[in-house]
């Protein structure tokens, strides 16, 4: 089942509050470079098995009526190419735990028998003409071991050319979180997003804009250690599914 167009239509004025910035963000030539969106590990629970649903929208599963427990989040931004021009047709996925702390790939055993079903876990979504993307999700929860975190992958002509995670801002969980505090000191704000409130929302629905800009992209070599992340982060990524 494909919302994409129907989803982002109906939510398209979450960007009128944010035209300002993004078109700071966005104009070729108003800034010289901007700051590249850090890369992180995928960490090891990618989907191992595909939900029945891969939109992008996470709350309700093909065309169940009972929608996934958590915060209402209304995700949106833009990919961005480091002179800030809006990148056409990027695969943008997206996967993250549920609302007690649980992810869809098999293999994450906390707390197993509390998994809300009703959480599609994954989604994806291509960028249009602009650049921007669009889901709606749930505010993410902590992890054991783990800051509140939303993981990220874009992809290009069918290659994974950025992982990365989504943090909430001024969440206290941040810093002691081994991954974030890895991340270089004057990137770490272009990972940090606020999960502000939607006007008007009689369901207390929450609203985030995570723009991000791609360079030079990490590499893996033989052994599976990644090259271009800090060395304080988790370079190791076994157990990453295969997803040729």
């Amino acid at each position: 089942m494909n919302r994409n167009a129907a989803v982002f239509g109906r939510r398209g004025i979450l960007h009128g509050g944010m035209a300002l910035g993004a078109t700071a963000l966005t104009t070729p030539g108003l800034f010289a470079e901007l700051i590249q969106t850090p890369p992180q590990t995928e960490g090891p629970f990618y989907p191992n098995k595909m939900p029945l649903d891969t939109d992008n929208d996470l709350l309700v599963i093909n065309d169940s009526i009972t929608p996934a427990v958590g915060e209402i989040t209304h995700l949106s931004g833009r990919v961005l190419d480091g002179k800030g021009n809006p990148v056409r047709n990027a695969f943008v996925e997206i996967w993250q735990v549920d609302h007690n702390a649980v992810y869809i790939h098999t293999g994450d055993k906390t707390n197993r028998e509390n998994q809300d079903t009703n959480f599609q876990g994954y989604g994806r979504f291509l960028t249009d003409s602009k650049g921007h993307y669009y889901f709606r999700t749930i505010k993410p929860v902590p992890y054991p071991g783990r800051t509140p975190h939303i993981h990220f992958g874009v992809s290009q002509g069918g290659k994974r050319i950025l992982t990365t995670q989504l943090y909430v801002k001024g969440h206290p969980g941040n810093a002691r979180d081994r991954l974030f505090q890895g991340i270089d000191p004057n990137a770490r704000e272009t990972v940090l997003a606020d999960f502000a409130p939607l006007q008007d929302s009689k369901l207390g629905e929450l609203a985030v804009n995570f723009d991000i800009v791609l360079g030079v992209t990490a590499k893996e070599d033989e052994s599976g250690k990644m090259h271009g992340i800090g060395k304080s982060q988790w370079l190791s990524r076994q157990g990453r599914p295969n997803r040729s």
